[in-house]
C-alpha cells in the first residue's frame, strides 16, 4: 500500500516538475509576449485616435462647424469656396415650402400635382407617375429620407409654376437670407451648369430653417418614411447612431461628392456642421463626428438673438432679416441648363468612383450680369498645384480683361496627377465660338488660355 501511494506521489512529483518547466520555459515568455504586445497595441491605439479623426477631417473638401449659441465659427476649412450642393439644396426647397405653409397657402394634405417633367427626374426618386398627385407631407418626408428627385421637381412646379421659375425664387431667397455666393438652378439639386454653394452659406441656410421655422423644423429628423408599401430609411447616418443628432441634410453627385448638413444638441451646447467634398459617405460622415468631437469642448452654453447668430456668420453688425414668407417675384437669373451628367444616381446609394470630385472656387463674387453665362464652354487661364495661385490668377486675369469676361463665372477645377492635386484656373458660360473669340482677345493682351468644352 505504501509502496503504491509512493509511486502515487513520485509520479505526482514528476508532474508537478513538469508543469513548472513548462511555466517557466514556455508560459512565462509567452505571456510577456502577450503583456507587451497588448502594451503596444494601446499605445499605438493612444497615438491613432487623433491622426484618424485629422485625417477623416482632411478626407472633405470644404468645412464649417458653428456655435449654435453665439454663432460663432468654431473651424472653417474652404468655407467660401464654391462647391456643387447636390441635394443641399432640397433644405432650400423645403425652406419655401415651409413659407407658404406658414402663410396658409397650402397644408399637409394638400395634393400636389406630378407633372411629366418631375416624373421624369433621374434617381433617387419615387418614382411618381405623370397626373398623379402627393400630398404636401408625403412630399417633405420624401425629401428628407429618399432625397427625392421627383418629388423635389413637384414641390417647385405647384408653387413657382415651373422648377426655373422656382430656382429663382430660391436664389433671390438665398440672397434675402445673406447667403451671398449660392445659386439655384432646380429644386433637386442634380447637376446645372451654375449651381452653387459654399459650406457657410449652407450654414447659414439651416440656421434660418431651425430659427424662422421651428415647427417644421422637426421633419429633418425622420428616420423613415412609408410610402405605398415601401419603407426608405433616412440617408444621413448621423441620427442613428451619433448622440444629439436632430437633422438636417445629405447630399451626392459625382460633381460634388458627399456633402453633408448636420445639426448635433447635447444639453445646453448646440453645434450645426456642414462638410462639402468627401469622396465616400463613410469618409463624409467620419469627418463630420471628429469635427464635432473636436470642437465639443468649445460649445457655449448661453443663447445669443437669431439676428446675432447669422450676423456672425455673416461677419457683419446688421445681418438680413430672415425671410418670412416666399419671393413671389421672378429673381433675375439665367435660365437653368442641365449638364449632360444630370441622369446620375443623387443620394448615398452609389459612390463616384474613381472620379475626382470638381472643386469650385471663386476668386470673388460672379458678376450680376449672369445673362451670357448660359453656355457649354470654358476659358481656362492656367493650372496651377496651388489653390491660391489659381485664385490669384483669376482675379488678375479678371482685372486685366475685364469687358471680355464680364459676366462669365470664375471657377477652379481640380483634378489629380498622379500623387498631386492641380488646379485649373477657368471662366464659364461661353459659346464655342466666343470661347474661342476670348481667348483670341486674351492672348492678344499676352494672357495664356485655351478654350475647351465643359468637363
Amino acid at each position: 500500500m505504501r509502496g503504491g501511494m509512493a509511486r502515487q506521489t513520485g509520479e505526482g512529483s514528476h508532474l508537478q516538475v513538469f508543469v513548472e518547466v513548462l511555466k517557466v520555459r514556455v508560459w512565462a515568455p509567452l505571456r510577456r509576449l502577450v503583456c507587451l504586445k497588448l502594451v503596444l497595441l494601446l499605445s499605438f491605439g493612444a497615438a491613432l485616435a487623433p491622426i484618424n479623426q485629422a485625417a477623416a477631417a482632411s478626407a472633405v473638401k470644404a468645412a464649417i462647424i458653428v456655435d449654435m449659441n453665439n454663432g460663432s465659427v468654431l473651424y472653417a476649412q474652404s468655407a467660401d469656396v464654391l462647391r456643387a450642393p447636390a441635394s443641399l439644396t432640397k433644405i432650400m426647397t423645403l425652406y419655401i415650402l415651409f413659407a407658404y405653409m406658414r402663410a396658409g397657402r397650402i397644408t399637409y394634405d394638400t395634393e400636389l400635382k406630378v407633372s411629366a417633367h418631375a416624373a421624369s427626374q433621374a434617381p433617387t426618386k419615387l418614382g411618381l407617375k405623370p397626373g398623379s398627385t402627393i400630398k404636401t407631407i408625403d412630399a417633405i418626408k420624401a425629401l428628407v429620407t429618399k432625397s427625392a428627385n421627383d418629388a423635389a421637381a413637384t414641390i417647385a412646379e405647384n408653387l413657382g409654376g415651373s422648377e426655373e421659375n422656382f430656382a429663382r425664387m430660391m436664389t433671390q431667397t438665398a440672397r434675402n437670407l445673406g447667403m451671398k455666393n449660392t445659386t439655384f438652378r432646380n429644386a433637386s439639386g442634380l447637376p446645372a451648369e451654375g449651381q452653387l454653394t459654399t459650406a457657410r452659406d449652407m450654414a447659414i441656410l439651416a440656421t434660418h430653417v431651425m430659427n424662422d421655422y421651428p415647427e417644421y423644423y422637426g421633419h429633418f429628423e425622420t428616420r423613415y418614411f412609408s410610402y405605398k408599401g415601401r419603407k426608405y430609411r433616412n440617408h444621413n447616418r448621423l441620427l442613428f447612431g451619433y448622440k444629439g443628432t436632430d437633422g438636417i441634410k445629405t447630399g451626392y453627385t459625382r460633381a460634388s461628392g458627399f456633402n453633408l448638413t448636420a445639426s448635433v444638441k447635447r444639453g445646453n451646447k448646440h453645434l450645426v456642421g456642414v462638410v462639402l467634398g468627401g469622396r465616400t459617405g463613410a469618409q463624409r460622415d467620419a469627418a463630420m463626428r471628429a469635427l464635432f468631437d473636436r470642437h465639443w469642448a468649445k460649445a457655449s452654453t448661453g443663447k445669443s438673438s437669431a439676428s446675432a447668430l447669422v450676423a456672425s456668420l455673416l461677419g457683419t453688425s446688421s445681418p438680413p432679416p430672415p425671410s418670412r414668407k416666399p419671393a413671389y417675384a421672378l429673381a433675375s437669373a439665367a435660365p437653368a441648363v442641365t449638364l449632360g451628367a444630370s441622369r446620375e444616381e443623387e443620394g448615398d446609394t452609389s459612390g463616384p468612383g474613381d472620379s475626382v470630385p470638381t472643386s469650385m472656387s471663386a476668386n470673388r463674387p460672379a458678376s450680376r450680369n449672369t445673362a451670357k453665362a448660359t453656355g457649354h464652354f470654358h476659358v481656362q487661364v492656367g493650372a496651377y498645384t496651388s489653390l491660391a495661385d489659381a485664385q490669384n490668377r483669376l482675379g488678375m486675369v479678371r482685372q486685366r480683361a475685364p469687358s471680355v469676361l464680364d459676366g462669365h463665372i470664375p471657377f477652379v477645377a481640380t483634378f489629380m496627377k498622379g500623387d498631386t492635386e492641380w488646379y485649373r484656373a477657368r471662366f464659364a458660360g461661353f459659346s464655342k465660338t466666343d470661347s474661342r473669340s476670348a481667348c483670341a482677345a486674351l492672348k492678344r493682351m499676352s494672357l495664356d488660355c485655351i478654350a475647351l468644352a465643359a468637363d
